[in-house]
């Protein structure tokens, strides 16, 4: 097995010490990136060459981070289980390193239990669940190759493309060679992802961009499948409004057809595997943009009451955004340790409260 260089060891203890002397950081990594983490997973490094230091990289340059952890490849969940076990804990709800993620669950028999939240159309603005995955074979971003990324990008085009389904058929636009009009369209449309941010970028996740990234959406613009954005695939159900089992219904028809063609990295523990442990498990995200001006007034309330219900609030252009006019995206927080449908469940019973909630506000 290949040794770990000098140099990585050195910048890992620079990196513990910047973290420790860094008053202001309240990250999950710093809270758990011990000594004693350092000195006994310093040496190791996965089959496919990850270390320590490229799972800590991102949180020891991005002082202000949440987590500051990412996954190199599937391995390091369990090599480096050190310091991913207790921040998994701490950020999916006192998930122990004794607990396993139950049985997937999309909910196909309950979708007549998600009926539409806000029928009429007062509150809800938009809809959308969505769920990462990897590929068996490939590590994550960070160790893959360029002739990683164009193999991944060519498997999944011709999968993708093949999609015969009137519901999901559509068109997959690879990013390298988009031309301007394509892409002003799929700006305009919220789809297009721009390269990574700076949290993603310090974990070495942008490399050879755009090469091998791409975006597939069909006629409707209610199905979407990012490929090698953050994930190597991001499987996206959306639509104006509340129906959220219409929204649901369609992400498991869609996901069921991928799985069909592509094998899926999964961790008899974890769950789906991907590159950032906030998302493991279901790795599903259910979440409506929605008007709440009333009792958004009160901030520190209004978390407290999201919060109690599980439930986390990002302004509407996604995480690290304000909201615009008491307009909030609000989503189930827990990925892991309960079922895919309890996830989206967890977000249904949640935003029916708020509208209740809302309602109910002088």
């Amino acid at each position: 097995m290949a040794q770990v260089s000098q140099d990585v060891v050195k910048k890992l203890d620079e990196g513990f010490a910047k973290l420790q002397g860094a008053a202001d950081c309240k990250s999950l990594l710093k809270k758990h990136f011990t000594k004693t983490v350092l000195s006994s997973n310093k040496w190791k490094k996965t089959k496919l060459g990850a270390t320590l230091l490229d799972c800590v990289q991102s949180g020891v340059e991005n002082l202000d981070s949440g987590v500051g952890v990412y996954a190199p490849d599937a391995e390091a969940y369990t090599l480096f289980a050190d310091l991913f076990n207790p921040i998994i804990e701490e950020y999916h709800n006192g998930f122990k390193a004794t607990d396993k993620q139950p049985d997937m669950d999309l909910g196909e028999k309950n979708i007549a239990d998600l009926a539409d939240l806000d029928p009429e159309n007062k509150f809800i603005v938009s809809t959308r669940v969505r769920c990462g995955r990897s590929l068996v074979g490939y590590p994550f971003n960070p160790c893959l190759t360029e002739l990683n990324y164009k193999n991944m990008e060519t498997r999944m085009k011709g999968i993708l493309e093949g999609l015969a389904d009137p519901d999901l058929k559509g068109t997959y636009y690879p990013l390298t060679g988009m031309g301007k009009d394509v892409q002003d369209k799929l700006i305009a449309d919220h789809f297009l992802f721009k390269e990574g941010d700076r949290f993603l970028s310090a974990a070495n996740a942008n490399r050879f961009w755009p090469t091998g990234r791409g975006i597939f959406h069909n006629e409707k613009k209610s199905f979407l499948v990012w490929v090698n954005e953050e994930d190597h695939l991001r499987i996206i159900s959306m639509q104006p409004g509340g129906h959220v089992g219409q929204v649901l219904e369609r992400l498991i028809k869609g996901l069921k057809l991928i799985a069909e063609k592509a094998p899926f990295a999964r961790h008899p523990r974890l769950g789906w595997l991907t590159f950032c442990p906030t998302n493991l498990g279901t790795t599903v995200r259910a979440s409506v943009h929605i008007k709440l001006p009333k009792i958004s007034a009160n901030k520190e309330e209004f978390e407290k009451v999201c919060k109690e219900m599980k439930l986390q609030i990002r302004g509407i252009h996604g995480e690290h955004s304000e909201s615009e006019a008491g307009t909030y995206d609000i989503s189930n927080k827990q990925r892991l340790g309960l079922t895919e449908y309890e996830a989206v469940r967890q977000m249904y019973d949640g935003v029916k409260k708020l509208i209740e909630l809302e309602k109910a506000a002088a």
